[in-house]
């Protein structure tokens, strides 16, 4: 299958490419960013886009795809909700329709554990999450997932990775014992988008159990 792949120089959109491009499920790979990610092989090529605002419905660089891994994504902390909004739902719809919604292409939107889909919580971000779930899914995809991850461990050789993993990284190992609910591998992640993008789910909401189960599929 060939697959779109946005943020690919943060930590889940990088982790996610490294591992689709050793899976032989994956013949091709576009990572679509606001700079280069660097990463060099032959699955592997680059569309650099300054601003998901500014692409165009139905964009040519983005036709003839099975699926896209919406990966990319900023924290709330210290932003505006109207920046937070921009940045999250609009950018995340335009970017789908820049795609084309198509009977043939599956859409995975990384939203995160905590996502709200009654869109009525205290928390911003999960309420902006929530309706970005419930939008894309309105949309005539094949399919569409909201991915709720929680901590996911990065892969071999990640370069983008968030500062306080690398600090707790000595302590990874006995958090994943104790909260064995809340961890899931990179390559997990990467596996169950590829397995969900063919096989669809009864349902689109997509939880750690979830990915846990059909990884190894």
């Amino acid at each position: 299958m060939k697959v779109i792949i946005t943020g690919v120089t943060g930590m889940i959109g990088e982790g996610v490419l490294l591992e689709c491009l050793k899976d032989d499920r994956v013949t091709e790979v576009l990572g679509v960013s606001r700079k280069s990610s660097g990463v060099q092989h032959p699955k592997f090529r680059e569309y650099l886009v300054p601003d998901f605002l500014l692409l165009k419905e139905n964009d040519l660089q983005l036709e003839g795809y099975d699926a896209c891994f919406f990966c990319a994504g900023v924290s709330s902390i210290g932003m505006k909700e109207d920046e937070y909004f921009r940045n999250t739902y609009q950018t995340t719809l335009q970017f789908a329709k820049a795609i084309g919604p198509k009977e043939k292409c599956t859409f995975i939107y990384v939203s995160g554990s905590g996502t709200d889909s009654s869109e009525a919580g205290a928390l911003k971000w999960a309420r902006v999450k929530g309706k970005t779930e419930n939008d894309l899914i309105a949309l005539p995809f094949k399919a569409v997932f909201g991915y709720r991850i929680g901590a996911v461990i990065p892969a071999e050789n990640q370069k983008f990775v968030l500062k306080y993993y690398q600090r707790l990284k000595w302590l990874m190992p006995l958090l994943k014992r104790a909260f064995p609910g809340t961890f899931s591998t990179m390559r997990q992640v990467a596996s169950s988008m590829i397995y969900f993008s063919i096989h669809g789910n009864s349902h689109p909401i997509i939880h750690i159990k979830d990915i846990k189960r059909v990884a190894e599929l």
